[in-house]
C-alpha cells in the first residue's frame, strides 16, 4: 500500500478536515485519509496513488498543498 503525506496551507478546523476528507476520499485508489489540521498535514493511504489527482482534489476542497513530504 502506498502513502503520501502533503503539507496544506488554510486548515482552521474540523470542518475544514471534513471537506478535504471527503474529496481526497473519491480518488481512484484511495482507501484512507488522515488530516492533521494543527500540523497542517494530509496523509492519504492507497494502491496506486496519482499525486496530481490528489493535489487536485485537495485544491477542489479550498486549500493550497505544498510539496509532498517524503513519507
Amino acid at each position: 500500500m502506498a502513502q503520501k503525506q502533503y503539507l496544506v496551507t488554510g486548515m482552521s478546523c474540523e470542518h475544514c478536515a471534513a471537506g478535504i476528507i471527503e474529496e481526497v476520499s473519491q480518488v481512484p485508489g484511495v482507501t484512507e485519509v488522515d488530516v492533521d489540521v494543527k500540523a497542517g498535514s494530509v496523509s492519504v493511504s492507497g494502491a496506486e496513488l496519482d499525486d496530481a489527482r490528489l493535489r487536485a482534489a485537495i485544491v477542489e476542497a479550498g486549500y493550497k498543498v505544498t510539496e509532498p513530504v517524503a513519507a
